[in-house]
């Protein structure tokens, strides 16, 4: 074959490797637009959104596609070779009449339905279900303001999987020990706050992306037709775990719904009825691992040792090896002025109580300290004080 020939085969394959790419890109364009796409979501308000976000997505590309057709032609048809000699003009009233009315119009035609879904997002009537949610450095706490039921939603991912030792779940971060459930064909209301810093309550199912503001209440609301788990994040920079408070909301049918109302009471019956028992040190250690994983490692580490200067080691503190009533009194109410908050509402008193005797048996400080230990009747009887 010639030279030329040569030239020509190559000349031809690239032709056909661009024409399959050609083809095959709308394909795989269309095959990924609802991994790139914004979700309908599970509510009608969340459909609503996503309706309203695609019609203005085709206002945009019609306005794309006029504007840059009239730009292209422009460019092609009034060049210097085809008009050496420029026009002359200065003004065309009509023209500008015409793109101020025109824009605004269509500003006005995007306002109205856009309008009318905000509208509906912020419709603050009582639900038949109210539930406070209240953002913490680094957790979210759940209030049920009908059958006084609170408890908090911590991360549960495995350590493991955060510090690449072993493989990811499925839902990495974004699992968590006790999830918000809800009733399905039930307004729900959320009255969303922070203890602490300003958090953000998202789960883009629902539409709901919500602030958590200290000392402020913002509301949201939601009515799920269908069963099934939702997750979704803080979505405010709150700290170096922001991401690692994620949230999850299981929606039930109302039977299942009103029987874990029945069974989350009756465990806080059992809960209270335990700080009674005597409990032995094995029992508040092994208890006080669980506790102190899901609420303590973040800051002061598996072993202890802390971040200093602002998270101080726990591992052969003075503190927490001599001092029980300085321990129970850091736990129970906080340092001021550093990063060290209360955990008094944030733990049972049996939780409470397990937690510090954990730090006080672990890392050694149990060979070196004064060989005491914290039971929870001593949280109990601290709690008048605070």
């Amino acid at each position: 074959m010639t030279l030329k020939g040569v030239t020509i085969l190559k000349k031809l394959k690239a032709v056909l490797l661009w024409s399959c790419i050609a083809v095959s890109a709308p394909i795989n364009l269309f095959a990924q637009w609802d991994n790139l796409n914004m979700r309908p979501g599970v509510t009608d308000v969340s459909n609503e959104v996503f309706e309203l976000h695609m019609l203005i997505f085709y206002i945009c590309c019609a306005i794309g596609l006029v504007v840059f057709s009239v730009m292209f032609y422009s460019m092609f048809r009034y060049t210097k070779k085809k008009n050496p000699e420029p026009a002359k003009f200065h003004e065309h009233t009509g023209l500008e009449i015409m793109w101020t009315v025109v824009p605004f119009l269509i500003l006005v035609g995007m306002a109205i339905p856009a309008s009318q879904t905000l509208k509906e997002i912020y419709n603050d009537e009582e639900g038949e279900i109210n539930i406070q949610v209240v953002g913490y450095q680094w957790k979210w706490e759940y209030r049920y303001l009908e059958d006084d039921i609170k408890f908090f939603s911590n991360l549960s991912t495995d350590m493991d999987e955060i510090y690449n030792l072993v493989p990811k779940g499925e839902n990495y971060l974004l699992e968590v020990d006790e999830p918000l459930v809800i009733p399905t064909n039930t307004r729900v209301r959320f009255l969303i706050t922070a203890n602490d810093v300003i958090h953000s309550w998202w789960v883009p199912d629902f539409a709901i992306k919500q602030d958590a503001i200290p000392g402020f209440i913002n509301t949201a609301w939601t009515e799920v037709s269908k069963p099934g788990i939702y997750r979704g994040n803080c979505t405010e920079l709150c700290g170096k775990n922001h991401g690692f408070m994620p949230v999850v909301v299981k929606a039930v049918e109302m039977d299942e719904y009103t029987d874990w109302v029945m069974e989350r009471k009756e465990a806080a019956i059992r809960l209270a009825e335990l700080t009674e028992k005597e409990w032995s040190l094995a029992e508040l250690t092994e208890r006080g691992k669980g506790v102190y994983q899901t609420n303590c490692v973040a800051c002061h580490q598996v072993n202890g040792q802390g971040l200093p200067p602002v998270f101080p080691a726990l591992a052969g503190s003075n503190i927490v090896m001599n001092d029980k009533a300085k321990n129970i009194e850091i736990l129970m109410e906080g340092v001021q002025g550093a990063a060290m908050q209360s955990f008094a509402n944030q733990l049972s008193e049996i939780d409470m109580a397990a937690v510090i005797t954990y730090t006080r048996q672990s890392w050694g400080n149990a060979e070196n300290g004064d060989g005491s230990y914290v039971v929870p009747k001593d949280i109990v009887e601290y709690k008048p004080k605070i």
